[in-house]
């Protein structure tokens, strides 16, 4: 367990060496049928939960918990730590959120952070957050990148009960002395096989040093790495482990089928032809670079497709109006690097497609997990060279 009072700093690790993924697994039928999936045979009221969090789960049309939401809301309302696998679509946000808010309305010094990757994410669970604790006076923040410091430094001086955040403009905010979370006591590590690979550990690790105070530790993902466990150690004490999906299988929800392009073919009309389709109403297009994603929009642009292009260097307000966009239907397809492969919500995505066969089979699930949502089938297709 890593320890809450900071006396104690762990060996980092090694960077996780992926293989490459084999196309043969990305061929898969969808099997999952109307009588497969998961009702649950009881009410968000027989949690006993506060009455006013009640009254907005009800407002939102939640009736029934989701399974993960079932499994794991019991648990966390008792404080106890967890970790939590389920795939992207099945509830995992309000699996942490509704048992944080009930301690909450419960408890006035209860104080939570959670800690995601992309911005994206972020600003999917401070929306989610706000519309379940409508009417409470709870306050709440979101700290991310590509947004303005300024206006970050006069939030995080409210009396934040609940913060969202990104772990690089958390930490600039701790380092310039802005947050202090020695008095958080819930730390949620969403995506957590993100958060703990060598792109975040560094930053996560000072992060929970900083929560002195901290007694429970939430990790939920779609998909987990068993070479991360000795990680996993050093956050969690005793934790409960509920497993919806293995976390290494990816959706029993999505058609998968590769496009083998051939020397003699030119792969971007492939593709155009292939989005010509009349059931390719909303898709999600990964690409594995920024400067081929850039390439791929422009392309689509000149073909007369409506796309945008979501990556790293893109300012925050293009991103989420390029979401916004995306959602309404303003943009058919949405070219992305793996930003949007964790967070981004989008009902009735149609395909996910990856123009390159994506570098891990991590990031294959959880790209192909933007579709096949909410008991709906989805299809992704794979080019392969």
């Amino acid at each position: 367990m890593y320890y809450r009072n900071n006396k104690q700093r762990n060996k980092s690790s090694r960077k996780k060496v992926s293989s490459r993924i084999d196309p043969k697994n990305l061929v898969k039928k969808a099997i999952r049928t109307e009588e497969e999936k998961f009702v649950s045979s009881i009410t968000f009221e027989e949690f006993s939960l506060h009455a006013l969090l009640n009254k907005n789960i009800k407002s939102k049309g939640y009736k029934s918990p989701t399974e993960i939401q079932e499994r794991s809301i019991p648990v966390l309302i008792n404080g106890s730590d967890l970790i939590g696998i389920a795939a992207t679509g099945t509830g995992k946000t309000g699996a942490f959120l509704i048992p944080i808010i009930q301690q909450m309305l419960e408890n006035e010094h209860t104080r939570a952070l959670v800690v995601v990757p992309t911005r994206e994410l972020a600003e999917q669970v401070q929306e989610e957050f706000r519309s379940l604790t409508k009417g409470s006076g709870i306050h709440s923040s979101c700290f991310i990148g590509g947004t303005s410091v300024g206006r970050d430094l006069s939030e995080a001086r409210r009396k934040n009960r609940f913060i969202v955040a990104t772990p690089g403009r958390l930490n600039d905010l701790i380092n310039r002395g802005s947050i202090k979370l020695s008095n958080s006591n819930i730390l949620v590590l969403d995506e957590f096989d993100r958060m703990l690979d060598m792109g975040f550990i560094g930053d996560v690790r000072n992060i929970a040093s900083e929560m002195s105070d901290r007694s429970q530790t939430i990790l939920f993902s779609a998909t987990v790495d068993k070479s991360q466990e000795a990680l996993i150690r050093e956050f969690v004490s005793n934790p409960i482990k509920i497993n919806v999906n293995t976390g290494t299988n990816s959706s029993d929800n999505v058609h998968q089928d590769i496009i083998k392009v051939k020397s003699s073919e030119n792969k971007f009309d492939v593709l155009i032809e292939l989005l010509k389709g009349d059931s390719f109403e909303k898709v999600i297009l990964f690409a594995e670079t920024k400067r081929s994603a850039d390439k791929i929009g422009l392309q689509l642009k000149r073909s007369g497709m409506r796309s945008d292009v979501i990556h790293g260097d893109k300012s925050q307000n293009y991103r989420s109006n390029a979401i916004k966009h995306f959602k309404s239907g303003k943009t058919k397809i949405l070219v992305a690097t793996d930003v949007a492969s964790r967070g981004i919500d989008v009902d009735n995505v149609t395909h996910v497609v990856n123009y390159e066969l994506p570098r891990t089979m991590d990031s294959y699930i959880h790209r192909i997990g933007r579709t096949g949502r909410a008991g709906k089938v989805g299809m992704a297709y794979t080019f392969v060279n």
